[in-house]
């Protein structure tokens, strides 16, 4: 339809006639030809394929597995890279007779009606852009694994970190259909046969921003010995959906119920360990299942708005605060102070992401304002402003040595700290370095590097004394 707009243009410039007609028909018959490739492609890949006897036998052994879905069954599809929309569901959260999921709110605030009504009409054009923002690049700069570029450049080595986890430990590919009818790539490794001291704990891991069960933090706990749960979040690799907060809790939510009704372990048995924003997912599973063993995040952080700030221009603040509380509110300090079991922080000394300043500015690190959240919604008579202090302190310390210093000098008495931390009817200052130390743990890296199986362990869980003594005891569980 553009050729006789190119005849003119063309023409103008001076090309004769006779060449303006050669250049229309070979540009026509580059279009047909290019055309029929097209149409005959897919025709040709059907015949190819059906004429395969190795893809004949895939497909029978799909169509078998949708039919039965045994253990036998699955373990044959596994041996074969397809699709994964095409993997018949092994549990969907619409078997439960389950309410919602829901995430901790804003409490709204109260205002009168005619000031609601012109707020809400000022507001309007904020709520817009807001709108947009998150849906566009906002979410992609908050979970850039969800972008598909990155993906299919990550392609080979997901698939040979899945090829890995199937043939060296006997790992069972799942897929999980939340709530919100997401589909939830997971994979599972059993230890419980193996007889090991760790293999009855099932490890429930959430990934970073940018991980993948295939090649993230699963590779910890299962050198440690435990039985391991990992998914990837909604929008990465297998998994549909989009990554906002709801999508993120639905996931976790259909990821326990799987793990407790299909694989048959209690919540007293689960421990789930996140890494950096994984700690959103980590921080609400606990608030939401307190039965469950216990709590570890590495390299995360209190809340997201501090770290949004960061990189984006103080003239977007008002902006940035709206779309973050509205859209993207990883509250995990908020969570984490829900769950009253064992909890463990690992704090990485050198992190460049989680921190408001820079790496070498070790009491930017978030991390710290996590725990100290943490320690005073626990421990509200000891960490007043004194105790504060204290803790800061001690959280200035990089290295282990520094840290004992600071420990050593506010002569720290841990037997006479143990007897009185169920009451904490006190507010001596010794107390506060010794309940922090109880939390957290320094691991002296970046933010990426792996977490070697060496630094992964139960958090400490305070053990009530026996009827009559006054005393407690910290036990590693």
């Amino acid at each position: 339809y553009s050729s006789p707009l190119l005849l003119c243009y063309l023409y103008r410039k001076g090309i004769r006639f006779c060449r303006l007609i050669e250049y229309n028909i070979r540009l026509k018959i580059y279009i047909h030809k290019n055309n029929f490739c097209l149409f005959l492609k897919p025709k040709l890949q059907g015949w190819g394929r059906w004429r395969n006897p190795e893809y004949l036998q895939f497909v029978s052994v799909l169509h078998e597995a949708r039919k039965n879905h045994t253990p036998s069954n699955k373990k044959k599809l596994a041996c074969y890279d397809f699709d994964f929309s095409h993997w018949p569901a092994d549990f969907s959260w619409k078997e439960l007779s389950k309410a919602g999921v829901s995430l901790l709110k804003p409490e709204p605030k109260h205002r009168g009606t005619a000031d609601t009504v012109l707020n809400s009409m000022r507001m309007l054009p904020c709520h817009i852009i807001s709108f947009l923002i998150a849906h566009s690049f906002g979410r992609r700069m908050l979970y850039p694994g969800s972008v598909g570029l990155l993906q299919k450049a990550m392609r080979p080595m997901l698939q040979q970190g899945q090829a890995r986890l199937i043939e060296e430990f006997d790992g069972q590919r799942n897929k999980l259909v939340a709530c919100d009818g997401n589909e939830i790539d997971a994979m599972f490794v059993d230890r419980r046969r193996e007889g090991g001291r760790n293999g009855n704990t099932l490890v429930i891991c959430c990934e970073g921003n940018a991980g993948f069960y295939e090649v993230g933090c699963m590779s910890t706990p299962l050198e440690g010995g435990y039985s391991v749960l990992g998914w990837n979040h909604p929008g990465f690799a297998g998994s549909t959906g989009v990554p906002f907060p709801q999508n993120e809790a639905n996931a976790m939510d259909v990821v326990i119920q799987f793990a407790v009704h299909k694989l048959g372990f209690q919540l007293s048995d689960i421990m789930v360990y996140a890494w950096s924003i994984g700690g959103f997912t980590a921080s609400w599973a606990a608030m939401s299942y307190p039965e469950i063993k216990a709590l570890v995040l590495d390299a995360s952080f209190d809340d997201l708005l501090p770290l949004a700030l960061k990189v984006m221009p103080d003239s977007w603040r008002p902006l940035v605060t709206h779309t973050v509380r509205q859209y993207m509110n990883l509250n995990n300090a908020e969570q984490l102070c829900k769950y009253h079991g064992p909890i463990l922080l690992i704090r990485r000394t050198k992190d460049e992401i989680i921190t408001t300043t820079g790496p070498e500015d070790i009491m930017s690190n978030r991390g710290n304002d996590l725990l100290l959240k943490l320690l005073q919604f626990r421990y509200p008579k000891v960490m007043t402003d004194e105790g504060i202090r204290a803790v800061r302190h001690w959280l200035g310390a990089t290295n282990h040595v520094e840290q004992a210093s600071v420990y050593s000098s506010y002569e720290v008495d841990d037997d006479w700290c143990t007897s009185v931390m169920q009451s904490y009817q006190t507010e001596r200052e010794t107390m506060y370095p010794w309940s922090a130390q109880k939390y957290l743990r320094n691991f002296e890296t970046t933010h990426c590097t792996p977490l070697p199986s060496t630094e992964f362990q139960d958090p400490w869980r305070l053990q009530r004394a026996p009827q009559g003594d006054r005393r407690a005891t910290w036990k590693r569980e």
